[in-house]
């Protein structure tokens, strides 16, 4: 069985969550809670009809909303830097340190080149490690 792809005990990531048990790809993360995705009392976690485990919480795992098993919809993240360059280290922050760890060098590359292309008189990596500290 592959490892999961979350087992840091301080990510934000419920204790239940299918992060913990199941690697990246192989659950759904939905935005909330629904009746195609019932709460199973056996085991404390939600599934679909066709036994896809599911979260919840997408802003708590680092991932996107999206059918990753049971559509096979390939995990991207798209980096959006605010527009406000004191605002950059502190979102940069959130954003890589609440992020799916399998989403972090993407992440990372596209933080290098917004950084270049948006606020060139930054440097990407003094940024990113400032962010990472």
């Amino acid at each position: 069985m592959s490892e999961p792809f979350n087992s840091d005990v301080h990510h934000r990531a419920c204790g239940i969550c299918p992060s913990r048990f199941h690697p990246v790809g192989e659950f759904d993360v939905l935005l909330r809670p629904t009746p195609e995705c019932p709460f199973n009392k056996a085991d404390g976690h939600r599934y679909l009809s066709d036994g896809t485990p599911v979260c919840v919480h997408p802003d708590r795992v680092g991932l996107p909303a999206g059918r990753y098993k049971s559509e096979n919809v390939p995990i991207t993240v798209k980096l959006c830097l605010p527009a406000d360059e004191a605002a950059v280290v502190p979102y940069l922050h959130d954003l890589l340190y609440g992020a799916a760890p399998s989403l972090l060098d993407d992440l990372i590359e596209q933080a290098d080149m917004a950084i270049r292309r948006t606020f060139p008189n930054l440097d990407p990596v003094a940024t990113l490690r400032r962010a990472l500290n």
